[in-house]
């Protein structure tokens, strides 16, 4: 989605492991998940996904408002497929469209003016690099690299090519004519393995993870049809109305550069439907602190400095497995490190000012 919105990391966990007390503004939002099952059977990548590697997989749940709101529920069915071989991903998605239309064909435009369907992908979670990939109904295609936190600065790398990368879309209708109804249009892509060694340190020759952070994202437009031809809507000052954000995991707010609230995908070698998902213990955890670390944040545009009063982010203590904690902040000489001391996991977890984790057993 937008890549003027902001950023960058990791998480997820289990229900009821959990809660909040005397605050209920945190509130744990967790993560869609999904199992991606391995095919020994050629895929063409025609837009069409009509091979039998795609009949055994499965489908996400339908997309939802960015932000999870349920009463904004989207007007158009948007979903989505994942496999896998030896050699690449595959993604494929089903957007319902009574109008398919699009007009950018610069290759690594500003996509998401057209409506477009994104892809979010961050394999290495201990990393901060991950890639953005966008796609409209006229299979042009914007990718890029972001090798930090959005939020930090970046660097974005908008230059950036997946090579190798094989894409097409089918249009069910016809594009760009407005004189009648289409049914929608779908995607098909394949990402080489390869194209993934850039998204963590080159030094590291660990494999690929088998579970991924990943988020997918639809942008819709409003539109009117002017001398035959689809223009989108402004408002009475002339500016372009907002456009609707339809995601796969939501992200409680509009904005996808968030990856602690993309969805988690394990990719499995086992027969379809035998596999079994479990979240990490620790994710619970770890978005608890991030919603400390955008406090913290908050507490710096408001008076200029970090504050190392817990009581001044909110007078929060959180319950992990029955048993109460209370966070504990240092100032450092880059900003902060927020911390939380687990004694029964033996593990002390700590978020620093650029919103970067560490695990520290002990």
């Amino acid at each position: 989605m937008a890549i003027e919105k902001l950023l960058i990391i990791f998480l997820i966990a289990l229900p009821g492991y959990c809660q909040t007390a005397k605050s209920d503004n945190w509130q744990y939002n967790p993560p869609k998940h999904y199992i991606a099952y391995k095919t020994s059977t050629p895929i063409t990548i025609d837009g069409k996904a009509d091979e039998p590697a795609w009949k055994f997989a499965d489908w996400t749940d339908d997309f939802v408002d960015i932000k999870g709101n349920k009463k904004n529920k989207p007007e158009f069915r948007t979903r989505a497929k994942i496999t896998w071989d030896d050699n690449y991903f595959y993604f494929y998605a089903e957007l319902e469209e009574p109008n398919v239309w699009a007009d950018i064909t610069q290759r690594d435009a500003v996509i998401f003016h057209n409506n477009d369907f994104e892809i979010f992908l961050k394999p290495y979670t201990e990393f901060p690099q991950y890639c953005e990939f966008e796609m409209n109904a006229i299979n042009t295609v914007w990718d890029l690299l972001l090798m930090n936190a959005y939020r930090v600065d970046g660097p974005i790398i908008n230059n950036w090519d997946i090579k190798g990368l094989k894409n097409a879309v089918h249009v069910d209708g016809t594009i760009n004519y407005p004189a009648d109804k289409d049914k929608g249009w779908s995607v098909e892509i394949a990402i080489p393995r390869s194209a993934l060694n850039e998204l963590k340190f080159k030094n590291m020759k660990s494999p690929i993870p088998e579970i991924w952070r990943i988020n997918f994202s639809r942008v819709e437009w409003d539109y009117k049809i002017t001398n035959g031809k689809y223009e989108k809507k402004k408002d009475q000052y002339g500016k372009f109305l907002p456009e609707h954000n339809w995601v796969w995991s939501p992200q409680g707010a509009i904005d996808m550069h968030q990856p602690e609230h993309w969805g988690y995908v394990k990719f499995s070698d086992k027969k379809p439907g035998a596999d079994k998902f479990s979240v990490p213990q620790n994710d619970k955890i770890i978005q608890a602190l991030f919603y400390l670390y955008k406090k913290e944040k908050e507490i710096l545009r408001q008076n200029g400095n970090y504050t190392v009063d817990i009581e001044e982010l909110e007078p929060l203590k959180f319950v992990f497995d029955n048993k109460i904690f209370s966070p504990k902040i240092y100032l450092t000489n880059f900003g902060f490190e927020i911390v939380f001391n687990i004694n029964y996991m033996r593990t002390k977890f700590v978020i620093n000012e650029k919103g970067f984790i560490k695990q520290i057993k002990y």
